[in-house]
């Protein structure tokens, strides 16, 4: 007969300091169980199982994104976001590498217990991973929030240990993982915080401790009534003006006549609009981001009314360039992009949509219905020779990429359209999500990059769509997009110090 015989090399002292890693666990779980805390043998249990499946989590994450200001909102979506990937990484690899059976419940009082016992194997906690996934992502976002979340996400880890489900070493090991996982999603989707904001060049403006001279316009159409509220709290000396999407551009033209600082709340398109009649007037312009995605405003750094009010107190600002389109009598400007090819159409698409079912839901079908249409390529002259292009997007100074996010501009006066292009051919859908990934590639059979100062396209067909600022409008013949240095000034606050 034969025997198995174990030839695996262990260090010196591993089944001993195992054993004694075992035995402090065991220790701390049995100290946990005899320890009476007022008020939690009630508490604790019933937020265990508030906290199964993430319903705790989800409930946060909706109480959060009801503060309706984008920091709030992206730090609900970055805390969902870390705890989809740290529980997909629980159920997949952590329970099923270490089957660590559960804690005898006989230290752990009746009342601790929970009615529904687990029936998965106890390393790591699960719970405890969700909880800290959820709270890290929120305060890398916002640490305001993530102060007010992470207490809670505590109590949740804690609950686990003193219910008798779990080990502390399971707690602290779901834990880890769940702040390794919020770390991951930032890696992929970079919060805004890295990149500051633009800083040049500066230049005096009014400065208004009070708001008085400020005319603040706000586009009912984007929800704006609460930002309205706070810009009366803050600066009560300013005027505000809300008015139905179709008067915004008559009362910020009535508002120019008198304003010493032209104010605007919404959208980008709103803001695109208030920006052309404060160039025209000579007025400096204050931005309340009160829209959906609100680009130039958070590259600016203005987040919210604090940003803002800040700004206009101190007389800071910058003044940054604007571009402008023409082809015919059809001309306009875009703070942040200009677009031919599918976007256009896109966002058409996404405006016919919205109001049925939401912007969201809108953008995700209009993205299906207008890559999945038969359709032929945008042609256009370049340097005179004919190109064949699905997209062609010009942007009002370099987007640098941040992960898989969308880009962000950190110089607003550079002087330069960031052009990129998506070459005509088979599967557009494919190149343009190859564009996407790749970012400013400069050689590239299916997409390429240049920057310039001035970009001229001819032969372009009639009733071909430009969309500039979240607007659309349509060109035909001679397009021609160019750069006006520095002619707008804006307020933005100082970087944080």
């Amino acid at each position: 007969m034969t025997a198995d015989v174990d030839l695996t090399v262990r260090p010196p002292g591993h089944h001993v300091l195992r054993d004694r890693l075992l035995a402090t666990d065991c220790r701390l779980f049995e100290a946990v169980a005899a320890r009476h805390w007022p008020g939690c043998d009630r508490l604790l249990p019933k937020l265990s199982r508030t906290a199964n499946h993430g319903v705790l989590w989800f409930a946060a994450a909706a109480a959060i994104a009801a503060s309706r200001t984008p920091r709030g909102r992206r730090a609900a979506a970055r805390g969902l976001a870390s705890l989809t990937l740290a529980s997909a990484t629980i159920n997949t690899l952590g329970k099923r590498t270490v089957r660590r059976p559960r804690p005898l419940l006989d230290p752990v009082p009746l009342v601790r217990q929970l009615k529904r016992q687990p029936i998965t194997t106890s390393f790591p906690s699960g719970h405890s991973a969700s909880a800290a996934a959820f709270a890290t992502g929120v305060a890398l976002e916002s640490r305001g929030w993530g102060a007010a979340v992470a207490p809670l996400a505590g109590a949740v880890a804690l609950s686990r240990v003193y219910t008798g489900v779990h080990f502390p070493s399971d707690v602290l090991a779901g834990a880890a993982l769940g702040v390794g996982a919020a770390y991951a999603v930032r890696g992929l989707v970079p919060t805004r915080a890295p990149l500051p904001p633009p800083g040049r060049p500066h230049v005096e403006a009014p400065a208004l401790p009070e708001g008085e001279g400020l005319v603040m316009v706000a586009n009912k159409g984007a929800g704006t009534a609460d930002r309205v509220s706070a810009v009366r709290d803050a600066l009560p000396q300013a005027r505000t003006v809300e008015c139905e999407p179709s008067d915004v551009r008559a009362e910020l033209e009535k508002a120019a006549t008198y304003a010493r600082v032209l104010g605007v709340c919404g959208g980008d398109g709103t803001v695109n609009a208030a920006a052309e009649i404060a160039v025209r007037h000579g007025l400096p312009l204050a931005v309340l981001p009160g829209g959906t995605l609100n680009h130039f405003a958070l590259d600016l750094g203005v987040e919210d009314v604090r940003d803002l009010s800040r700004a206009l107190r101190q007389g800071d600002a910058i003044r940054v360039d604007v571009g402008l389109f023409s082809s015919g009598d059809t001309r306009g400007c875009f703070l942040n992009t200009c677009s031919l090819g599918v976007y256009p159409e896109l966002v058409r698409e996404r405006e016919r949509w919205s109001g049925r079912i939401g912007g969201w839901p809108a953008g995700v079908l209009a993205a299906l219905r207008v890559l999945r249409a038969d359709r032929h390529p945008l042609e256009a002259k370049f340097r005179g020779v004919a190109h064949p292009l699905w997209l062609l997007f010009a942007g009002n100074g370099l987007y640098y990429r941040m992960g898989m996010t969308p880009g962000r501009r950190v110089d607003l006066a550079d002087g330069h359209l960031d052009v990129r292009v998506v070459h005509g051919g088979r599967r557009p859908a494919l190149r343009l999500l190859a564009a996407a990934v790749a970012g400013p590639l400069t050689r590239s059979p299916a997409h390429a990059a240049v920057r310039v100062s001035r970009l001229r396209l001819d032969g372009v067909a009639p009733g071909t769509l430009l969309a500039y600022d979240g607007e659309v409008t349509e060109v035909e013949g001679e397009v021609t997009l160019r750069k006006v240095p520095e002619a707008l000034t804006v307020y933005r606050p100082l970087p944080s110090r």
